[in-house]
Order: structure tokens, then C-alpha cells, then sequence
């Protein structure tokens, strides 16, 4: 299957689901060393990915873990990431992470890319992950930051939807951003706080990272490499609140 073959299978599903990474270019590499910092040795453990949409994180993360399971709610979705991974390495499992199938106690790392926006019940997800997770196991979580000025999920206007990033819809009262939105959620530092409460965890990172912006290099090059730099740079300064996505590294205590 080609990737503009998949981009289209898949593209009715973006509103409620996102859409999942077909390429794997500087941004999902940067995050992917993200994730192997945050991880450490767990890297080499039992690895969780909920929402792994068609494997692009799961099918690396198994090249050096014991094992790795990817969850994933869309079928289809579930079925392209299991056929380009190693069977000996990895499985998928089509379910949601609301209730999680697995027992407690199980994975030494689970990572959450860009999923918790989209599910029914955040806070229950969030849960079912720290269920899961062994005592010392950690949680590498990224989610949409409401501080960034575009809304990048697209949103609906009399009914209809309309796909791509929309400025300052994020800035606007939650009820209102609600009603544009309503298929996917944002987040302050406060409102994952909120997630958490209550749960036997304790923080281990929690920044703001701006993107790569990928695409804005391939179609102006040079131009794109400096925004993408200093956007970056920003990450280093208090102007982090303006970035695209909240980084937290969360252990089960």
C-alpha cells in the first residue's frame, strides 16, 4: 500500500481520530529520541503503545524492546501496523483506552502520542495506563498544548467539518473553542494535573516542545529550517507556553 493510497483510506477517520504518522521524517525522529531518553533502560523492557495508529513508533520501539504491544481503536489502522511489524517482536490488539486488556503491573513503558485529545474519557485512559504500568515504569505522554495559536485538528462550522489548522480557535472560552472543536480536546498543564490527581505517580518531565514543521521545509527549504530552529530555541525560554504540545514523563511510584 502506498503511503497516498493509505492517506486516503484513512482520511475520514480524521476528525474524531487524527491522523497518524505515514512518514517518518526529522519530527517523529526527534520525538522518537525523546521517548528513548525519557525511557531509559525501559527501552529494552515490556512496551505499551495506546493508539498506535499504523505502527510507525510501535515497529521502532520493537527493534530493541522484549516485546511491544500497540492498541488501537481503528481496525484498519491495527491491521497495517501488524503486518509491517515482526511478529516474534510485537502484537496489536484492536480495543480502546478507556480498558485496557491487559493485566496490572505489566508494561515497564507505555507511550501515548497525540491520543488522550481524542478519546471519551481522558481521565480514565489515563488511569487504565498507571494501572498497567509496573511500579518505576513511566508513561511518555504527548498532547495538544492550548496555548499554541492554531487549532490544528480542524473544525466544524454549521455542521460541516473543515480540516487544517485554524488560528486562535484554542484562545477562545472553553465553551465556545468546545463547540468548534468538539471532537478533540486541549490541554493546560492544569488540566493534565487534573488527569493524574490522585493517582500513585510522580512527575518526571513535564515541558512544552514546539514541532519540525516538516512540511513547511519541504515546500520552502531554507526558510522552514530557520523557523523550525528558532521555535525551537523557544523551547529553552518561559515563550515554551506557545508551543504545539505538552512532553510529560510520568513513573508509577
Amino acid at each position: 500500500m502506498t503511503e497516498q493510497e493509505r492517506k486516503q483510506g484513512y482520511s475520514e477517520k480524521a476528525a474524531d481520530r487524527g491522523e497518524p504518522s505515514y512518514v517518518w521524517r526529522d519530527g517523529q525522529q526527534r520525538r522518537m529520541r525523546m521517548i528513548e531518553a525519557a525511557a531509559g533502560d525501559r527501552v529494552a523492557g515490556m512496551i505499551l503503545e495506546d493508539g498506535c495508529g499504523v505502527g510507525s513508533y510501535l515497529n521502532r520501539m520493537a527493534e530493541n524492546a522484549a516485546f511491544t504491544v500497540g492498541l488501537e481503536i481503528e481496525f484498519d489502522r491495527g491491521k497495517t501496523a501488524l503486518s509491517e511489524g515482526d511478529p516474534r517482536r510485537s502484537a496489536v490488539v484492536n480495543s480502546c483506552g478507556e480498558f485496557l486488556p491487559f493485566r496490572a503491573d505489566l508494561f515497564d513503558l507505555v507511550l501515548s502520542h497525540e491520543v488522550i485529545e481524542h478519546v471519551e474519557d481522558d481521565r480514565a485512559c489515563v488511569a487504565e495506563i498507571v494501572r498497567c504500568l509496573k511500579p518505576g515504569g513511566r508513561l511518555a505522554l504527548f498532547c495538544p498544548n492550548r496555548g499554541y495559536p492554531f487549532e490544528t485538528h480542524g473544525i466544524y462550522w454549521r455542521g460541516t467539518y473543515h480540516f487544517g489548522n485554524k488560528f486562535l480557535v484554542n484562545y477562545l472560552p472553553r465553551r465556545l473553542r468546545d463547540k468548534l472543536a468538539p471532537h478533540v480536546n486541549i490541554y493546560t498543564a492544569a488540566d493534565l494535573e487534573k488527569l493524574f490527581a490522585g493517582l500513585p505517580v510522580k512527575f518526571v518531565e513535564r515541558t512544552i516542545i514546539f514541532g519540525a514543521y516538516d512540511n513547511i521545509i519541504e515546500r520552502t527549504g531554507g526558510f522552514g529550517r530557520f523557523l523550525r530552529g528558532f521555535l525551537q530555541a523557544l523551547e529553552k525560554t518561559p515563550l515554551r507556553i506557545f508551543g504545539l504540545s505538552h512532553f510529560w514523563v510520568v513513573e508509577k511510584l
